[in-house]
């Protein structure tokens, strides 16, 4: 038996043909609210990215609220006051935070990979859900971290000198191009540097915080360029060496890495060498991390050391051998102050304890392809799984064809991305 019309003829539920499949888009807000209460707290917070419209009802209902106000009561033992909206968006930071890490540390691992680029391509960024990939074929592209789709490509072909660095934000692409500094405009305009202000002694790396790109030379000095007046704005002299590396705090500090393994922070403002923080393996710094929550700053060298100092006392909290030869890239989500994601030449991804340096897990790829992958005209994406393995498996009995090199990673919320000198880009999914 059908169900009974509604009052003037309507029916209780959406039309539809007889042929066509039913959505979730015919239920409608109180069904809805019904079913995200059968949900624990992370899940529905996930429902509530989803779209808005679910985020909206999820918000009105004031289901997260009520979550929130039952788990501290029940954690307190008796009745509290309602929560604050900021009370409940730290607790919602701080359960993604310990997911994220509980997921990096153990549980599946799947790996999506394909061919970006036509030769080796060795940098990647990630923020917004995008991917910028570039360095090796005076390409760089854009990639829906969702879909894997390339959303735009920016040529350097016309330019001799190489693509050495870039980053971007949600408007534009700043990249170093030998010995000048180029804007992409995410509307595919091309801007340089006017001759005059945008050349000096070649580049090695550069930052990116707007409305200031900063570029470490080879001369050891670091040259500040403002993006909007398209002038250098300082020059500060770091070292006596190349600059190999930066990393930028948010109270106004620029650390540079060098081949003599020392690291020196001067202040942006006034030009003056604040410390200098020294490693004891006396190797060259090849990579330098900086989170701005707990004050630490890591480097990765060139003989497989990862170290970490406190800003706040200058002084060395842990060093740790993760890696046979160089670390290339370590990076951290930026409100983590727990794990910190590292790669190098021995194609290991490992995870590290950002207070003591302990190596909570190290992964590689599996060399079998999962049976789901998907095709198009323009490549071909290979699901893979990953393996973790354990503190007594030898790498060299691991094939280097399922471990290239990481020349560079990117992290975001329980996955990394990372690049290899080659033409693949690999996406690690972990899941808990």
């Amino acid at each position: 038996m059908g169900p009974t019309p509604a009052a003037g003829g309507g029916s209780p539920w959406k039309k539809r043909s007889s042929g066509a499949p039913t959505t979730i888009h015919y239920l409608d807000h109180d069904n809805l609210c019904i079913i995200f209460t059968f949900l624990d707290f992370f899940d529905l917070v996930r429902c509530s990215a989803v779209c808005r419209s679910w985020n909206k009802i999820i918000n009105r209902s004031k289901l997260l609220q009520a979550l929130y106000y039952k788990q501290k009561r029940d954690s307190m033992g008796s009745s509290t006051s309602a929560c604050s909206e900021k009370s409940l968006n730290i607790y919602l930071e701080e359960l993604a935070m310990e997911h994220h890490r509980l997921s990096l540390q153990e549980g599946r691992l799947d790996i999506d990979q394909w061919k970006g680029h036509s030769v080796g391509v060795d940098q990647c960024r990630m923020r917004m859900g995008l991917i910028l990939t570039g360095v090796g074929d005076k390409v760089m592209r854009l990639w829906s971290l969702e879909s894997y789709k390339c959303l735009e490509e920016h040529s350097i072909q016309d330019m001799m000198a190489p693509l050495v660095d870039f980053d971007f934000d949600e408007s534009k692409i700043v990249g170093l191009v030998g010995t000048r500094i180029c804007i992409w405009r995410r509307n595919g305009k091309r801007s340089i540097f006017p001759s005059h202000e945008g050349t000096f002694m070649k580049g090695l790396c550069m930052r990116y915080i707007d409305p200031d790109a900063i570029v470490g030379c080879e001369d050891g000095t670091a040259r500040v360029f403002d993006m909007y007046s398209r002038k250098c704005s300082q020059i500060i002299r770091m070292r006596a060496g190349p600059v190999t590396c930066l990393a930028l705090s948010d109270n106004q500090l620029i650390l540079s890495g060098s081949s003599l393994g020392s690291i020196t922070i001067s202040g942006l403002s006034s030009d003056q060498r604040v410390a200098t923080l020294r490693s004891t393996n006396s190797t060259g710094i090849r990579t330098l991390c900086l989170n701005p929550s707990s004050h630490l700053v890591f480097a990765g060298s060139t003989a497989g050391y990862a170290s970490c100092w406190d800003l706040r006392t200058m002084k060395t909290l842990w060093e740790t051998r993760v890696s046979p030869n160089v670390v290339y890239s370590m990076q951290h989500l930026r409100n983590d102050t727990s794990t910190l994601v590292v790669g190098g030449i021995d194609g290991v991804l490992r995870v590290l304890n950002q207070n003591t340096g302990e190596v909570l897990s190290s992964c590689v790829m599996e060399g079998n392809m999962l049976p789901s992958s998907s095709k198009n005209t323009h490549r071909v994406l290979e699901r893979k799984k990953g393996r973790r393995l354990s503190e007594d498996t030898p790498i060299d009995s691991i094939p280097k064809s399922y471990r290239p090199p990481i020349t560079c990673l990117a992290v975001g919320m329980k996955k990394v991305v990372t690049t290899h000198n080659g033409k693949y880009i690999r996406v690690w999914k972990f899941n808990k």
